[in-house]
């Protein structure tokens, strides 16, 4: 009657869900995914909105999401090159995920910096 949905086995070191998970969670791509959220935005865009990011991680980062099939990346061909990313439905669920995480940690941050100073 119900089909039993197949999942990897995070626990397991050749499980292929570990690379998608490092891609989005890790600092930049937990970033790339809430910045994603408000639209389309252009390379350049994303850049000024996360702060901090090199260029080449943000592309590195772009590139990790769309591999996954979370980010769509969409080309023009003008005079200068606009390029721009959005998130696939896939990647808003994910956004809204890591975006949970991210407010549960934003929520919480001064319990956990006093229970590193109290030690």
């Amino acid at each position: 009657m119900f089909e039993r949905v197949a999942r990897g086995d995070l626990f397991e070191p050749g499980c292929p869900s570990r690379s998608v998970m490092l891609h989005m969670t890790s600092r930049w791509g937990v970033l790339v995914l809430i910045a994603l959220q408000g639209g389309t935005h252009r390379f350049s865009e994303l850049r000024r909105k996360v702060t901090g990011i090199s260029e080449r991680m943000l592309s590195q980062t772009l590139q990790w999401l769309e591999g996954d099939g979370l980010v769509v990346r969409r080309s023009y061909p003008v005079v200068p090159p606009h390029t721009d990313y959005t998130l696939t439905p896939l990647g808003e669920g994910a956004a809204e995920k890591v975006a949970a995480l991210a407010d549960w940690i934003e929520a919480n941050i001064h319990q956990m910096k006093q229970a590193k100073t109290s030690k």
